[in-house]
């Protein structure tokens, strides 16, 4: 069982930055990978990032491509996304998951989630 805590969000305005952090309960979260999505008013939740149990490998969703930054620090059991240049249509609730397997584009590839952490950009 792994517990995820997500904080960081917040007001901010267009062209701002804001740092998520995920924070992971257990002994495991090292043997996990980790992604970040969010969800819109009325809108599905998508893929924003995520990224290998080592950092190995990451991925990012087309439009955040060059302004967010997916990290991880194990032995903190904590993964972050650093979000700069924000945009009003970035405004959504994110979510961090944590995936077993290591698949980690689609919702169905994760096991955990945690309770989100809202994000408002003003223009």
């Amino acid at each position: 069982q792994v517990q995820l805590v997500e904080s960081g969000g917040g007001l901010v305005q267009a062209g701002e930055s804001l740092r998520l952090s995920c924070a992971a309960s257990g002994r495991t979260f090292s043997s996990y990978a980790m992604g970040w999505f969010r969800q819109a008013p009325g809108k599905e939740r998508e893929f924003v990032s995520a990224i290998s149990w080592n950092g190995g490998r990451i991925y990012y969703a087309d439009a955040v491509k060059g302004r967010f930054t997916i990290s991880r620090d194990n032995a903190k059991n904590t993964v972050y996304l650093q979000m700069n240049s924000l945009k009003p249509e970035n405004t959504a609730v994110y979510f961090c998951a944590a995936s077993r397997s290591g698949r980690t584009i689609t919702r169905a590839d994760y096991d955990y989630w945690g309770q989100g952490t809202q994000v408002t950009v003003s223009s």
